[in-house]
Formats: structure tokens, sequence, C-alpha cells
């Protein structure tokens, strides 16, 4: 059987390049030694015969399976998606392809940790978004491969993060600085031990009112299960029923905000005229809806992690402590405006005879 009608080997790679099965092997796994020419020669043969190495064989020699591997706690949202598409071209430039495992509840979570699928099956390990026990940690260590935390930090290993803190801090100063005293933070309840940065924006929220002089007030905090708009709309009708309602609502997501808008719209609440709503993310919905927002960028934060992957996995003596922190920044849109201005006695006397008038 010729090479033509059978998978062909690197023999016959050899002895069409008229080389040694030796020389191919070291042209294959891209050793120095190998001249330009025969390097050539080689290359042009294995392409003439549709030749190429197979994962196993070359981690066979060189120790490496050419496999990164992503852990996540879902594939269904813009801040994953935006995240993972920006590992795919600088994996393929480095020879490398990806294998994603979604772990989205803790029953999956305890069987990933209890198997970890990821040994001897990736030369690196992504981890996205998990508020991890210490043993879930210890786990990982074990690993025998650098693991790098994405959009969180964690202390004495690698991690790739925006600081949450300062930026919720910062968005709560915006409307702080646009004369708003009463502002209401709205966000998302997952499952236990599932992080999207809700904790850290929350601290942040309470940090500006502090330094601002303004009292914290738990009934301006107001939580709803993910993309639930029933949630949302009971949220808000919380706040609305409060003695002294928000002049503003810092949601802690974009998706959060545009729910919150469209349920003041529904009872008819003029944004930002009465209340002002500011999200977190800049998802290209903010700009469709012309909402101001705290802006990260999940894509650089994708990349940043897989070159810090890659460095830690061609130099192992690199720092394996070192930390990461991208920039935000605040994006004024047409959502946020000083608060209305508090009623004069007589203008409060004027509309309440309006409103007595009407109903009769």
């Amino acid at each position: 059987m010729s090479p033509a009608q059978r998978h062909p080997t690197l023999a016959d790679v050899a002895e069409r390049a008229g080389v040694s099965p030796s020389t191919v092997s070291r042209t294959m796994r891209g050793l120095t030694s190998v001249s330009p020419n025969v390097r050539a020669r080689v290359e042009q043969a294995a392409r003439e015969l549709n030749f190429a190495v197979s994962r196993q064989a070359s981690s066979l020699v060189t120790g490496r399976t050419g496999v990164m591997a992503v852990l996540v706690p879902t594939l269904d949202s813009w801040f994953m998606g935006a995240a993972l598409s920006s590992l795919g071209p600088l994996l393929r430039e480095a020879g490398m392809e990806m294998t994603v495992y979604v772990v989205p509840d803790l029953a999956e979570r305890a069987e990933f940790f209890d198997r970890l699928p990821a040994r001897r099956n990736a030369d690196a390990l992504l981890v996205f978004c998990f508020d991890l026990t210490k043993e879930e940690t210890a786990r990982l260590d074990d690993l025998a491969m650098p693991v790098i935390y994405i959009s969180q930090h964690v202390e004495g290993r690698p991690s790739v993060y925006v600081d949450d803190v300062a930026a919720a801090c910062k968005a709560t100063r915006h409307l702080i600085n646009l004369g708003h005293r009463r502002i209401a933070f709205a966000h998302t309840v997952n499952a236990r031990g599932f992080s999207f940065s809700s904790r850290e924006r929350l601290v942040g929220y309470r940090q500006a009112l502090t330094e601002a002089g303004i009292p914290l007030d738990d009934d301006l905090v107001v939580t709803t299960p993910p993309r639930d708009k029933r949630g949302t709309t009971q949220a808000v009708g919380t706040l609305l029923s409060l003695r002294e309602p928000p002049t503003a609502i810092f949601a802690e997501q974009d998706e959060l905000a545009a729910s919150v808008i469209s349920t003041l719209r529904t009872v008819q609440i003029d944004v930002p005229q009465r209340i002002s709503v500011l999200g977190f993310d800049d998802q290209l919905m903010a700009e469709w809806l012309d909402l101001s927002t705290v802006a990260q960028s999940p894509s650089d934060l994708g990349r940043a992690a897989a070159e810090l992957a890659l460095e830690l996995i061609n130099d192992p003596e690199s720092d394996h402590g070192r930390h990461i922190v991208l920039p935000t920044h605040l994006i004024p849109r047409g959502t946020t405006a000083p608060p209305p201005a508090p009623l004069s006695e007589q203008e409060g006397t004027d509309r309440l005879s309006e409103g007595t008038a009407r109903t009769r």
C-alpha cells in the first residue's frame, strides 16, 4: 500500500525529503539544530503527503499537550463570550488548542474537582469567575501546571482582573457628584461559590457613600436572580415603595440596568429626569440604550490571561504569583443626570390641587 492509500508516517516524509526519520522528528519539534534548507524540504514533503504530528506523539516527546484548558461557570453570557473569543487567535498563533469545561451548578462543580479532568490533558488552566474554597484552590495547586485566575484576585496565584471595588466606587462617586444622595444598588444573586464580582462592587458602592458622609441604608440594596424580569420588577417595586425612594440606581451589570430602565418606563418614571440609572460592563447594548456605565474589556482580560499562561508554560521559573490589574473607565451617557429639584411647599400644594381636580 502506497503512502497515498494510507496515513503517511514519519518514515514516508523522511524518504520523500531525503533525510533520516530523526531529522524529520527534530524538524517537526521545531528544534533549531535543523538547517533552513533541510527544514524547508521536510515541511514541503509533509505538505505533499498531508502529514501531521499527532498531539499524543508530540506530547510523548515534548511533555506538552498543546492544549489550553478553560474552566467557566457558563457560556451564556456576554462576558464569557467576549473573553473566550479573544483566546482563539492567540492560541492558534502559539500552535495550541482550547478545551472548555463548563460547570454551571454545584453538583457538576463538585464532580469536576473530584475528577480534575484537566490533569494530564492540558498545559495550563484558565479559571473564570469562581469564588473558590480553600480546598478547591488546593486541588488546582496539585495539577502541576500553571493555573491562571481571570476576573478574580487569588492571593499568591497568577490572576488577571479589574479592581471591582475601585470601579464601583468610581461609579457611585459619579452619581454623588451629580448631586444624588439616595442611591440604590441592585445586584444579582447566584449560586454559592460562583462569583460575578457582585460582592466587590457592593463593597465599592458602600465605600463611596461612606467617603462622602452619606449614611448607609440597607433598604436601598436590592437583589434579583440573574435574567429574571419578574425579580427585577419586584426589586424596583421595593425601592419605589420606600418612604424616600432613590433618585439613582446603580446596577451591577448592564443587562440588569436595562431591565431596571424597562421597569421604570413601564410605570412612567422618566430616566434620568426622575431616577438616574447606571450600569457596569459597557456591553454593546449600553451604547444602543445610551446607558451610562463603567466599561471593562473581557477581551483584554482573556488575552492577558492567555499571554500570561503561555509565558508560564514556556518559562516555569517565571513569577507564578503575579497579578495583572486592567483598567476600567466611566462612560457617562444619557441615563444619568442631576436629581430632580425638591418641590417647594407651594409647588407641592399646587400639584396636590391638580391631582385632586383630576379625580373629581
